[in-house]
C-alpha cells in the first residue's frame, strides 16, 4: 500500500514538472501585465545587443591588459652609406681598416617592458567599462519605452473585453423585449413593425460584437508579437491592480544613464591627466649585425643592449587643459539634460495626477446616472409589455442606459490607464 502511495505521489510530481515546462499558451489561458513586461523584454531583439556590448568591452579590456606584457619588435635592415668613419692615425705597425659602406642588421629584437605608465592603461580600462555601461543603459532606456507600447495594447484589450460584456447585457434586454412584443403580436395587441424594430436593433448589436471581437483578435495578435507568444483567442488578460504610489523619487532608467555618462566624463578627465605623466620602462635590444657594437670589427657579430628608458611627451601638456575644459562642458551638458528630463517628467506626473482625480470624480457620478437610467429603462420595459409605448421608445431608453454604462466602462479603463501611466512615468 505504501509503495502504491509513493508511486502516485511520484506521478503527480512528474506531472507538475511537465506542466511547468509547457509553453504559456498551453499551460495557462491567462496573462498578467507584469508577465507581458517580462516576456517582451526577454524576446525584444534590442535586448540581445547588451550581450554584444559586454563581449566587446571584455575583448577591449583584454587587449588593454596586453599592454602590461613585454612588447617585442623584430626588425631587419640593410643600408649602403656614401661614407663611413675612418681612423687615420699615423702609427708604425698599426693599420685600421675602414668599415664597409654596406652595413646590415640581419636580425634585431627590441623588448620593452612597462614599469610605470602614469596610470594610462588603468584609466583606459576603466573608461572602457564605463563606456559599455553607458551603452547598456541606453538600451535599458529603449527597452523601457516598450512598457508604454505594452500598456497601450494591453489596456485596449481590456477595454474591448468590457465593451463585449456590456453588449451582451444589451442583447439580453433586447431578447427579453422581443419575447414580450412577439407575444403581443401573436395576441393581436401590437404591430409587427414594433417587433421588427427590436429585431433590427438586435442584428446591429450582433454587428457590434463582430467588430469588437475582430478588434480584440487584432490586439491579441499584436500583443503576442510583442511578447513572442502565441495567444489563443480565449486568453484572459488579468486586470491589473495599481498600487498606491508612496515614493516620489524618479526611478527611470534615464536617471541612471545620466549618472553613468557623468562617471564616464569624469574618468575621461583622469585619462587626460594620465597622458601628461612620464612613462618608465625596461628595455633590451639584441641582434646580429655588421658591424656589431664594436665598430672596429668589420664583420657580422652578435650584440645586446639593456637599460631603463624614460619617455615624456610634453606635447600632451599643450592640449590637456583645453581637453579638460571640453570634458567639463560635456559634463555640464549632461547635467542640464538631466534637469530638463526631471522637469518634464514631473510635469507629466502632475498631469496624470490631475487626470486621476478627474476620472475618480466622473466615476462617482457615473454609477448614479446608471441607476437612474436603469430605473427609466425598467419602467419603459413594463410600459412596452403593457403596450403603452412603442419599441422605438423602449430602445431610446435602453440605448440611454447602454451609453451610461459605456461611459462608466470608458472612465474606469481611463482611470486604470492613468494610474498605470503614473507608475510608468515614475519608474516603478
Amino acid at each position: 500500500m505504501r509503495d502504491l502511495i509513493r508511486r502516485v505521489e511520484r506521478a503527480f510530481q512528474l506531472l507538475g514538472c511537465f506542466i511547468m515546462l509547457l509553453p504559456i499558451n498551453l499551460r495557462s489561458q491567462s496573462l498578467t501585465l507584469d508577465q507581458a513586461y517580462d516576456l517582451a523584454r526577454q524576446h525584444y531583439p534590442l535586448a540581445k545587443q547588451k550581450d554584444l556590448i559586454r563581449q566587446t568591452a571584455e575583448i577591449s579590456i583584454e587587449n588593454l591588459n596586453k599592454g602590461y606584457l613585454p612588447q617585442i619588435l623584430l626588425t631587419g635592415q640593410a643600408t649602403y652609406q656614401s661614407a663611413v668613419t675612418e681612423v687615420n692615425i699615423p702609427a708604425p705597425g698599426i693599420i685600421i681598416e675602414p668599415l664597409d659602406k654596406d652595413q646590415y642588421k640581419a636580425l634585431v629584437a627590441d623588448l620593452n617592458q612597462v614599469v610605470y605608465d602614469g596610470g594610462l592603461i588603468s584609466s583606459q580600462k576603466q573608461l572602457q567599462k564605463l563606456s559599455a555601461a553607458v551603452e547598456e543603459q541606453k538600451i535599458e532606456v529603449e527597452l523601457y519605452k516598450l512598457i508604454e507600447r505594452i500598456n497601450q495594447v494591453y489596456l485596449s484589450e481590456l477595454y474591448i473585453e468590457e465593451q463585449i460584456k456590456q453588449v451582451q447585457l444589451v442583447k439580453e434586454d433586447l431578447n427579453n423585449g422581443i419575447k414580450r412584443v412577439d407575444a403581443q403580436v401573436r395576441n393581436g395587441t401590437a404591430f409587427r413593425s414594433n417587433l421588427d424594430v427590436l429585431k433590427a436593433e438586435l442584428l446591429k448589436t450582433d454587428q457590434r460584437v463582430i467588430e469588437l471581437r475582430a478588434t480584440r483578435k487584432g490586439l491579441m495578435e499584436v500583443l503576442g508579437l510583442l511578447i513572442n507568444q502565441t495567444l489563443a483567442e480565449n486568453t484572459t488578460l488579468s486586470k491589473p491592480q495599481p498600487q498606491t504610489v508612496t515614493q516620489t523619487e524618479l526611478r527611470r532608467p534615464e536617471i541612471k544613464l545620466y549618472a553613468d555618462q557623468s562617471k564616464f566624463l569624469l574618468q575621461q578627465q583622469e585619462l587626460i591627466q594620465s597622458r601628461t605623466f612620464p612613462r618608465i620602462s625596461l628595455f633590451a635590444q639584441g641582434g646580429y649585425a655588421k658591424p656589431g657594437l664594436n665598430f672596429f670589427k668589420n664583420s657580422f657579430d652578435w650584440y645586446y643592449v639593456g637599460g631603463v628608458r624614460v619617455n615624456w611627451s610634453l606635447s600632451n601638456l599643450y592640449t590637456s587643459k583645453k581637453e579638460r575644459q571640453l570634458a567639463n562642458i560635456n559634463s555640464r551638458v549632461v547635467d542640464l539634460q538631466k534637469e530638463t528630463f526631471v522637469l518634464n517628467t514631473n510635469t507629466q506626473l502632475r498631469q496624470q495626477q490631475s487626470e486621476i482625480e478627474k476620472l475618480e470624480q466622473l466615476i462617482a457620478t457615473d454609477q448614479a446616472i446608471i441607476d437612474l437610467r436603469k430605473s427609466v429603462k425598467d419602467a419603459a420595459a413594463a410600459q412596452l409589455e403593457n403596450g403603452v409605448i412603442t419599441s422605438s421608445d423602449y430602445l431610446r431608453e435602453l440605448n440611454a442606459e447602454d451609453q451610461a454604462k459605456q461611459a462608466l466602462i470608458t472612465h474606469q479603463l481611463q482611470l486604470l490607464q492613468a494610474q498605470i501611466n503614473y507608475q510608468t512615468i515614475l519608474g516603478k
